[in-house]
C-alpha cells in the first residue's frame, strides 16, 4: 500500500524547536521496542482493513480459546445472536409500519400491528440480555488473554541465554512484547466491539435486501463517506497525539531535571535553574503553537468530511424519497430503511474505528509472538552429560571468548589456560577488563567459550546438564541483585527450589554476621526490604552485603564464587569474612576469590594473574612477591602500586614467617 502524501502544513509539525535542537540535538525519541509501531494507524486504508478483518479476528480469537474457551463460546453465541435479534427486530418494525400506516380503523390497524409491535419489544429485549452476556464474556477474558500472554513472553524469556537477554535487539522486541501483552487484553474488547458492529451491518444489509434490493446502493452511498470520514478524523486525532508526545517529552524530561533529587545540588550550586526555565518555556510555547495548528487543521478536515457525507445522506434521502413520491415503494418501507440505513452507518464508521485500533494492538501481539519463537531459538539447553560427583579440579583449556555487540572485536579471553583445583582458595587477580569476571561466568554457564574447553575433570561443560551445573555454583557478585522481598526470602532465594527453612537461614545468616541487623528490623525476618512501600525498611550497603554472603552460603554449592566481597564492609567484617572463607576451604568448599585488593588473597592457596584476557602468573602469594624466577612480576608491580597508596614501601616488603604484610593493614 502506498502512503499517502503529507502536505507542508502536516510535515511541519514534526520539525524540533531550538532548545530541542540545542539540548538533545533534534526530537526526542524513545528508542524502545514499544513506539516502532507508532505510525501503524496511518498504513490502513478502508480497502486494507477490511482484507486485514479476518487475520485479526482469528489471532485474537486464539489467545481468547487458550484463555478460557466457554467465555469465548459465551461473547461469540451472545453477538451472533444480537445480530440475529436486530434483523428480526427490524423486520417486525416493517410489518408494524405496514399495519398502522394501512387502510381500516385506528383501532384495527393497532390491533393488526400489536404481534409485531410485542416481537420488536421482544427482540429488543433479547438483544439487551445478550448484549450482557457479551459484556460478561468479555469481562472474563480479558484479564485471561493478558495473564496467558504475558506467562508466555515471560516463560520463554525465563528460559534464554544471558547472551540474548543483554542482546539490544532481543532486549526491543523483549520490550515490545511486554507492551503486548497488555494490547492482547486490549483485542478482546476491540473484537467484541468489531463483531457487535458487523453483526448489525449485516441485519441491516439483509433487511434492506429483503424489502428492496435497490435500497443496498443507497445504503453503501450514505455510508461510505461516513466511513471514510471517520477513518480521515481518527488519523488527525493519532497524529496530533503523537506529535504532541513528541514535542512535550522533551519539556516533561526538563520539568523532572528541576524537581530531581539528584539534579539538585548541582542545580543550586551552579544556577542552572533560570536556564532549565528558559527552554522549558520555548518547548511548551513550541507545543501550544503544535497544538493550534493541528486544531486547525483537525477543524478543516472535519469541515469537508461532514460536508461530503452530508451530500452523500442529502442524495440518498433524495433517492429514497423519489421512491416513495412515484409509489415504487411502500411508506412502510421506506420508514423501515430509514431505521435500517442509519443502524449500518453507524456500525460501519464504528468498524473502522476499532479495526484501526485492533490493527495497531496486533502488531504488538505479533511482537510477542515473534519474541517467544526467537526466545526459543535462543533458550538454555536442556539435559545434558553429568558432571562428576566430587571432581577434583576445574580446569580452562585455551579458552577464547568475545562479547557480542555492535563495532565489539576486542577478545575478553584470549586464550586463558588455568587449573582451579577443589576445595581449596583460589584467587583471580588483574586490571580492570582483564578478563576475571568473564571467565567466572564462562564457568557459571551464563556464556559459552568460542573456543577451548572448560572441564569438569574430564567432562566438557559445555555438554554438561546446564541446570546440574549451576546447581554445584554460589555466586557473591559485587553488585548483587537486592530483591524487594523479605529479608528471610532475600537469603533463602539463594535456593529457590526448595522451602524456606529457619535452621538453614539462620546458619546462613550467622555465617555472614548478619543475625545482629537483621534482629533489630521492625519485622525481623519478616521485613520488607524495598523503600518507597508501607513497612518498607532501608539497609545499607554493608548490610546488603552481607545478606548476600549469606544469600550464598545458603545455596550450599560445592563451589562459592566472591566478587569483590568486602567492597562495602569495614576492617573487623573484612577480616572475620575471609576467616570464614578459610573455614570453608579447610571444609571441603572450593572458593574462588576475586578482588582489587592484592593483600586480601594472601589467604589464597593458588593466585592466578590475568592480563588482556590471558593468564600471566600463576602461584601462591609469597611465589608472587618474590624475586625468583623470570618474567614480567605483573603480581609484584600491582603489589607494589597498592602499598604505597597505604604509605607502604612495595620495594622492599619483607615476607615473615611465611606472610607477607597486607596491602590493607596500613593506613585506612
Amino acid at each position: 500500500m502506498t502512503k499517502r502524501k503529507q502536505g507542508p502544513e502536516e510535515t511541519a509539525a514534526t520539525e524540533p524547536s531550538e532548545s530541542e535542537q540545542l539540548l538533545f540535538g533534534g526530537p526526542l525519541r524513545y528508542d524502545l521496542g514499544w513506539n516502532k509501531h507508532e505510525d501503524a494507524f496511518l498504513q490502513l486504508n478502508l480497502r486494507s482493513i477490511f482484507t486485514r478483518l479476518p487475520h485479526l479476528i482469528a489471532t485474537t480469537g486464539h489467545l481468547a480459546w487458550e484463555a478460557d474457551k466457554n467465555a469465548l463460546r459465551l461473547v461469540a453465541f451472545a453477538e451472533i445472536g444480537r445480530g440475529i435479534s436486530q434483523a428480526v427486530g427490524l423486520i417486525a418494525v416493517n410489518r408494524a409500519l405496514a399495519h398502522i400506516l394501512g387502510e381500516g380503523t385506528t383501532t384495527d390497524r393497532l390491533a393488526q400491528a400489536g404481534p409485531a409491535l410485542l416481537v420488536a419489544g421482544g427482540t429488543a429485549f433479547l438483544g439487551a440480555v445478550l448484549r450482557a452476556l457479551s459484556t460478561a464474556g468479555t469481562g472474563q477474558l480479558e484479564p485471561k488473554v493478558e495473564r496467558v500472554a504475558t506467562e508466555r513472553y515471560l516463560a520463554h524469556t525465563a528460559k534464554v541465554e544471558l547472551e540474548a537477554v543483554e542482546d539490544d535487539e532481543f532486549h526491543k522486541l523483549l520490550d515490545s512484547a511486554s507492551y503486548g501483552a497488555g494490547s492482547a487484553r486490549r483485542l478482546v474488547k476491540y473484537c467484541q466491539n468489531v463483531i457487535n458492529a458487523l453483526m448489525s451491518l449485516f441485519a441491516a444489509a439483509g433487511v434492506l435486501a429483503i424489502l428492496d434490493p435497490l435500497l443496498l446502493p443507497m445504503l453503501v452511498a450514505m455510508t461510505l463517506p461516513s466511513a471514510w470520514a471517520a477513518l480521515s478524523v481518527a488519523r488527525r486525532r493519532y497524529m496530533s497525539f503523537h506529535v504532541w508526545v513528541q514535542h512535550s517529552r522533551a519539556g516533561q524530561l526538563i520539568s523532572r531535571l528541576l524537581i530531581s533529587t539528584d539534579a539538585a545540588p548541582e542545580i543550586r550550586v551552579h544556577n542552572v535553574g533560570p536556564f532549565l526555565l528558559h527552554h522549558f518555556r520555548a518547548m511548551s510555547q513550541s507545543q501550544e503553537g503544535e497544538q493550534e495548528r493541528l486544531a486547525r487543521l483537525a477543524a478543516r478536515t472535519g469541515l469537508i468530511a461532514a460536508g461530503w457525507s452530508g451530500i452523500a445522506a442529502a442524495a440518498a434521502y433524495a433517492t429514497l424519497g423519489g421512491l416513495l413520491w412515484t409509489g415504487a415503494m411502500a411508506l412502510s418501507v421506506g420508514g423501515t430503511a430509514i431505521l435500517a440505513i442509519r443502524t449500518g452507518s453507524s456500525s460501519l464508521n464504528n468498524v473502522v474505528l476499532q479495526i484501526n485500533w485492533m490493527y495497531e494492538e496486533s502488531m504488538f501481539v505479533g511482537d510477542l509472538h515473534r519474541l517467544c519463537e526467537e526466545a526459543a531459538k535462543r533458550t538454555i539447553p536442556v539435559g545434558g552429560l553429568s558432571l562428576p560427583k566430587e571432581p577434583t579440579q576445574i580446569t580452562f583449556e585455551d579458552v577464547v571468548f568475545t562479547y557480542q555487540g555492535k563495532g565489539n572485536k576486542k577478545r575478553a579471553l584470549n586464550g586463558a589456560s588455568l587449573t582451579i583445583p577443589t576445595g581449596k582458595i583460589v584467587a583471580l587477580v588483574g586490571a580492570n577488563g582483564s578478563g576475571k569476571s568473564t571467565l567466572i561466568k564462562l564457568l557459571c554457564g551464563l556464556y559459552q567459550p568460542d573456543s577451548g574447553r572448560i572441564l569438569w575433570d574430564d567432562t566438557d561443560a559445555a555438554a554438561a546438564d546446564r541446570s546440574e551445573l549451576v546447581s554445584r555454583i554460589a555466586v557473591v557478585g559485587q553488585d548483587f541483585y537486592r530483591w524487594p522481598f523479605t529479608a528471610d526470602v532475600n537469603i533463602g532465594i539463594g535456593r529457590p527450589e526448595v522451602p524456606l527453612d529457619q535452621k538453614r537461614l539462620e546458619a546462613a545468616a550467622q555465617y555472614a554476621g548478619a543475625e545482629s541487623f537483621i534482629e533489630e528490623l521492625p519485622r525481623g525476618w519478616k521485613t520488607l526490604l524495598a523503600r518507597g512501600y508501607k513497612g518498607g525498611h532501608n539497609l545499607s550497603g554493608g548490610q546488603w552485603q552481607l545478606l548476600g554472603l549469606g544469600r550464598a552460603h545458603y545455596r550450599k554449592g560445592q563451589v562459592l564464587i566472591v566478587d569483590e566481597p568486602t567492597s562495602a564492609l569495614d576492617a573487623k567484617a573484612e577480616q572475620q569474612l575471609f576467616d570464614q572463607i578459610r573455614t570453608l576451604a579447610d571444609a571441603g568448599q572450593t572458593v574462588i576469590l576475586i578482588t582489587h585488593r592484592l593483600g586480601s588473597v594472601r589467604a589464597a592457596d593458588l593466585i592466578h594473574v590475568l592480563d588482556q584476557g590471558e593468564v600471566v602468573e600463576t602461584g601462591t602469594f609469597e611465589d608472587l612477591l618474590s624475586d625468583d624466577g623470570q618474567g614480567r612480576k605483573l603480581f609484584r608491580e600491582l603489589y607494589r602500586i597498592q602499598a604505597a597508596q597505604y604509605g607502604l614501601d612495595g620495594a622492599t616488603l619483607p615476607c615473615q614467617n611465611g606472610q607477607a604484610p597486607s596491602a590493607n593493614s596500613g593506613k585506612r
